[in-house]
């Protein structure tokens, strides 16, 4: 079996060879911390009192992964907490270490755009407006045997308003020649009323007063009266009353095909999801004290972990008259634990400054802030 090799107590950091992927290579903090970590990692495992079974770019492998694991666990919080701000923005541009400042209000309202097709309020598709005629005597009409299969080539058509109606209360609310008692006022041109009879006389009434008298044409239309109705089912309309002559009835309707197909937008070469956000590595002289710590840590992990798995490789060392058993499947347990809890300890840090927890306890403030205010005395002021 082939011997060990034994950390001698320094080790000279090379650009282009040290690192397994040079990420940070071009780095002169990083490249000028690493022998100071390989250092700081052998002694706190026991060097120079025990043999530590590792070399230099043992330690500047890890001391890299440890570096990217870093940003990686920042990136990775990052995207969740700003891709629903960065959907739809061009590839290719790096938002590490930039601040991200914006709404998801976009997102919303161009999902809203396909319910506001539904509720015939906008969206991305057409509301188009034709008519049918109407003949004497015929109260059914297919729409889309009539019109679609003619003027939308057999596609298929949801109707979305038909305008039949009777004629508005509001058009029969003044009579120039019904003046009797309340006729004492000429109508005030200031409220808009002149163009509706030059000749009558008025008395300014209660705005409910017209509502109640609206109110009772319309009922009087419905009730006393075959009020102008229609019923639609599968673009097959009934009209009530009966036509008693021939005339154009409008609509508006919608292409179903040409709604479904604009109820999803579908943009190439734009940020859609985790995988294309860009987020690349931190700049390690960048990175803050804080995160530098956390990299240490995680590097000693990393370097207990490896130095475990050498020595569970060899197991026991012979020595005079005896042989002695090495501690590596303790050490890889001790660092996996190591790992773990400095993983969840940054991302639990993380989450605590993620917009939604800042929002939250922005306004748990806010609300704290109230009430103090509350109970500070009000001055009291003598005139």
């Amino acid at each position: 079996m082939s011997q060990a090799r034994i950390w001698t107590g320094s080790a000279d950091f090379t650009s282009g060879s040290s690192t397994p992927f040079g990420i940070f290579d071009s780095d002169s903090s990083f490249t000028s911390d690493a022998p100071k970590v390989a250092s700081w990692c052998a002694k706190r495992l026991g060097y120079p009192i025990i043999d530590i079974e590792l070399l230099g770019e043992n330690f500047f492998a890890v001391f890299e992964e440890a570096a990217s694991e870093y940003s990686s666990q920042v990136n990775q919080f990052n995207i969740r907490n700003n891709l629903g701000s960065l959907e739809g923005q061009a590839t290719g541009a790096n938002y590490t270490g930039q601040s991200v400042l914006g709404s998801e209000l976009i997102n919303v309202a161009t999902i809203a755009e396909a319910y506001g097709n539904f509720a015939n309020v906008g969206g991305r598709t057409d509301i188009k407006k034709n008519y049918i005629t109407v003949g004497t005597g015929s109260q059914e009409y297919d729409l889309q045997t009539l019109f679609a299969d003619v003027s939308e080539s057999g596609e298929r058509i949801d109707v979305t308003k038909v305008f039949y109606e009777t004629t508005p209360a509001i058009n029969r609310f003044f009579d120039p020649y019904s003046v009797s008692g309340q006729g004492t006022l000429n109508l005030v041109d200031e409220f808009g009323f002149g163009s509706f009879s030059p000749a009558a006389q008025f008395v300014l009434m209660p705005i409910y007063e017209d509502m109640l008298r609206i109110q009772q044409i319309e009922f009087n239309d419905q009730i006393r009266k075959s009020a102008h109705t229609f019923n639609i089912v599968n673009n097959k309309i009934q009209i009530f009353p009966k036509p008693t002559s021939e005339y154009k009835l409008w609509f508006e309707y919608q292409v179903v095909k040409d709604r479904r197909e604009n109820s999803t937008i579908i943009t190439p070469n734009v940020v859609s999801d985790y995988s294309n956000i860009g987020y690349n590595f931190a700049e390690y002289n960048k990175i803050n004290d804080v995160g530098k710590q956390w990299i240490r840590k995680y590097t000693l992990a990393l370097a207990k972990e490896m130095l475990g798995a050498v020595r569970e490789k060899y197991n026991t060392v012979p020595i005079p008259g005896s042989e002695v058993s090495l501690d590596g499947a303790a050490l890889r347990a001790e660092a996996q634990t190591e790992k773990d809890s400095l993983i969840e300890q940054l991302r639990e840090n993380l989450n605590e400054v993620s917009k939604k927890v800042r929002m939250e306890n922005e306004a748990a403030m806010v609300d704290q802030q109230q009430q103090i205010v509350q109970k500070v005395p009000l001055n009291i002021y003598v005139g």
